[in-house]
């Protein structure tokens, strides 16, 4: 696609900065290099004009949740899974998506070498931040050995159990290149051998990976579901909790106490809810995912609006590639389908999103940031399946796809 020419005006009838409680009207956006110059400029003498027309003009979304190396069988080649991570990264990027942060794949080294290699434009695709791996206690969600320890003595996972081994594997991946530190603070669906429910490191154990990352300038992202994963992680002080789907709002308002997000990841748990008794949705599926399913669906659903009646930072994230990575945006309809207003999701998908990664030059759209522009037909606040739409994407001033004349 092409790169815009100093200056460049980007114009919509529509017009929302990330933050605003409604869009304006006809706004124009000028761009200079990789960032925004103004926001309804004056002057605009020389510029090249993009007028997207009837559409609306917001910032490049970002997914606080994605793994971009797709779910393959555990004997697939490591070159393969990079390949399939770069069709994974284009597709993200053509919905919209100009940042994403990556919560685990195995090798780490592939989303540590595709984040550096996107930052030299080596590939086209979100920017990144990563955790290379999900820290886990053996048997917990992390644990991918099924059954080669005992066989072969061999671990798949970074496995650490007690407060010795949980500090190494911190500072194991931080040698990694981690951007963030993942840890599982419970069960998951996903794994055959454990459960939401299931508790996996002491109040000691989380309080040390988490202080040993905080030391190590490292933010952290806990995997749980219940109130005590989630609580503990709180207590230690993590950053972000994803997931949380069998949280009470005693939990959540614990954690909008202390100013922590809260990372819902919301349209895997509504749809594998919604399609329950679907026999032909569970066909390529493992048999005890539907099982755990069906063991929690009574309180997935008694709680699945508490994060929107609560105070609770949100940020968006989908779990990709749990779902394919092309339906990764209906997060959006999943957060507004469980009483979350659009403007809030859409805000998990730029400004909060932002704050949460600490990376304050982009999630909104005003002089400075960086010239992350997206357009789709229609007006997300009043269909927020627009979402889905998305047909122009600029990312740091770059025009990465537009679709439309």
């Amino acid at each position: 696609m092409s790169i815009a020419t100093n200056p460049l005006i980007v114009v919509a009838d529509r017009f929302w900065d990330g933050i605003a409680d409604r869009p304006s009207g006809r706004t124009s956006v000028l761009v200079r290099g990789r960032h925004i110059e103004d926001v309804a400029p004056t002057r605009t003498r020389g510029a090249k004009v993009i007028d997207l027309g009837d559409r609306t003009l917001v910032p490049g979304f970002i997914d606080c949740h994605v793994h971009v190396v797709p779910d393959l069988p555990p004997d697939t080649s490591v070159s393969a899974q990079t390949l399939a991570a770069l069709t994974a990264l284009r597709t993200l990027l053509d919905n919209g998506f100009t940042t994403v942060r990556d919560l685990g794949c195995a090798p780490p080294s592939i989303t540590v070498d595709l984040k550096q290699a996107q930052r030299e434009g080596v590939v086209e695709g979100p920017r990144m931040l990563v955790a290379p791996r999900i820290i886990s206690g053996r048997g917990g969600h992390g644990d991918k050995s099924a059954g080669l320890a005992e066989r072969f003595g061999v671990e798949v996972g970074a496995l650490a159990d007690g407060v010795d081994e949980v500090i190494r594997a911190v500072r194991a991946e931080a040698r990694l290149g981690a951007d963030w530190i993942k840890f599982a603070g419970t069960g998951g669906f996903g794994s055959e051998h454990d459960d939401p429910e299931l508790v996996t490191y002491s109040q000691a154990e989380v309080d040390a990976l988490v202080t040993t990352a905080r030391d190590l300038g490292k933010p952290t992202a806990v995997h749980a579901f219940n109130d005590e994963g989630v609580l503990r992680a709180a207590h230690a002080g993590v950053r972000s909790v994803e997931h949380a789907s069998l949280a009470t709002p005693s939990a959540l308002t614990t954690l909008a106490d202390k100013g922590i997000w809260l990372v819902p990841t919301q349209v895997v748990t509504v749809e594998c809810l919604r399609h329950l008794d679907d026999d032909e949705f569970w066909t390529d599926k493992a048999d005890h995912l539907r099982d755990l399913f069906r063991t929690h669906a009574d309180r997935m659903h008694q709680r699945a609006a508490h994060p929107a009646r609560s105070a609770v930072r949100i940020a968006f994230g989908s779990d990709a590639s749990v779902l394919p990575h092309r339906d990764n945006w209906r997060e959006f309809p999943a957060m507004v389908s469980t009483g979350i207003s659009p403007l809030r999701a859409l805000r998990a998908a730029t400004s909060e999103a932002a704050a949460l990664l600490a990376t304050p030059d982009r999630g909104t759209i005003r002089p400075g940031a960086l010239a992350d522009l997206i357009a789709m037909p229609g007006n997300p606040f009043d269909d927020i399946d627009c979402t889905g739409n998305v047909d122009f994407v600029m990312q740091s001033g770059q025009v990465k796809r537009h679709a439309h004349p």
